[in-house]
């Protein structure tokens, strides 16, 4: 597994260097977005959605693990807008750039596909990249602060719970809409911009009242999310759940709506738990309509080629030679695939 730098990147260092920087560029601006709205828990102040971590493991999984310089260059900077930096801040660089790395490692090994055409794919973003990867990006930023007395031990779980989940949401929310901004094709088709300008009115009318209401709709948003996905698969429900966790956690954050009257542990709870359950139904019903979507051609294609060699073998003919499809799965894509190197 080519996990580093390849000799071929060595001879273009100026390339790769403008991708280094390019990652540490937008993984600092996603930082910036994601301290716009923050949450106090505990006396520590979080963000409820944290970007930077999907920018960081969509930039690993689609240039290679040789990008990581960037990573740990951006939130170096980050770290700075912040706070002055400290000996400690190092501890902090190793858990910020440790996280995306090991979520990408585990991708791989699990032999995830970029377009998250199956539901394998959805579900290893899910629990490998998010869920167990980003434990160590809070353990250890938590573990850093108690250890150095910022933090009372008695607040470690419920601080450390609000990172957790700040990191996962920006795997789940950040980390597919880059994936599918990188393999969008351009211009998009437009045979079905009617029915999506539709799913957008409709989207933007509605989530301002599920999430500004007083009387806790914020259920009203689901259907929105089955509609995109039934219809228009990861592009569809990525983007309404990124319109939604927007607009709840501006709600959350300015203690309105839905949120209004709750103490802090318990907006922090309301509003991780919509947004956590809200990204995994929109990322694993896509897969998993996607996948079969891709079944069902696949069982198409293979029913056209026997009628064609059933055609052949009446007229007395050798039936045609058939594509070879790469070895892998049956929809013809390659799990062996090399590991990308930085730049590709």
């Amino acid at each position: 597994m080519a996990a580093v730098v390849g000799i071929d990147d060595l001879r273009r260092p100026g390339r790769y260097a403008v991708q280094v920087l390019a990652v540490a560029a937008c993984y600092y601006a996603a930082a910036r977005l994601g301290l716009l709205r923050e949450l106090s828990v505990e006396g520590a102040v979080v963000s409820p959605v944290w970007p930077p971590t999907g920018v960081a493991v969509a930039a690993l999984l689609i240039l290679g693990l040789g990008c990581w310089p960037g990573i740990t260059i951006g939130a170096f900077f980050a770290v700075m807008a912040v706070s002055t930096p400290g000996p400690d801040v190092l501890v902090t660089l190793v858990g910020q750039t440790g996280a995306p790395v090991c979520a990408a490692l585990m991708l791989h090994r699990a032999r995830f596909h970029t377009d998250l055409g199956r539901l394998r794919d959805g579900v290893a973003l899910v629990f490998l990249a998010a869920l167990t990867a980003m434990l160590i990006s809070s353990t250890i930023g938590v573990g850093l602060l108690v250890l150095l007395d910022k933090l009372n031990p008695d607040s470690f779980w419920p601080v450390w719970l609000a990172w957790w989940v700040g990191d996962v949401m920006g795997v789940l929310l950040v980390t597919p809409l880059l994936l599918l901004l990188h393999r969008a094709r351009w211009p998009p088709p437009l045979g079905r911009w009617p029915e999506a300008t539709a799913l957008a009115v409709v989207t933007c009318a509605v989530v301002p009242v599920a999430v500004y209401s007083t009387i806790s709709v914020l259920y009203l948003v689901y259907p929105l999310l089955i509609w995109a996905a039934l219809r228009f698969q990861l592009a569809g429900s990525v983007l309404c759940a990124l319109l939604m966790s927007v607009l709840a956690t501006v709600a959350a954050t300015d203690r309105a709506g839905a949120f209004e009257g709750l103490s802090r542990i318990e907006i922090m709870a309301k509003l991780q738990a919509f947004n956590g359950a809200m990204a995994l139904t929109a990322l694993l019903l896509s897969a998993l309509i996607t996948e079969q979507r891709n079944t069902r051609r696949s069982v198409e294609r293979a029913c056209q080629e026997l009628a064609e060699v059933l055609e052949h073998l009446t007229a007395g003919e050798p039936p045609p030679p058939r594509e070879q499809p790469h070895p892998g799965d049956a929809d013809g894509t390659d799990d062996n695939r090399p590991w990308p190197t930085t730049p590709p």
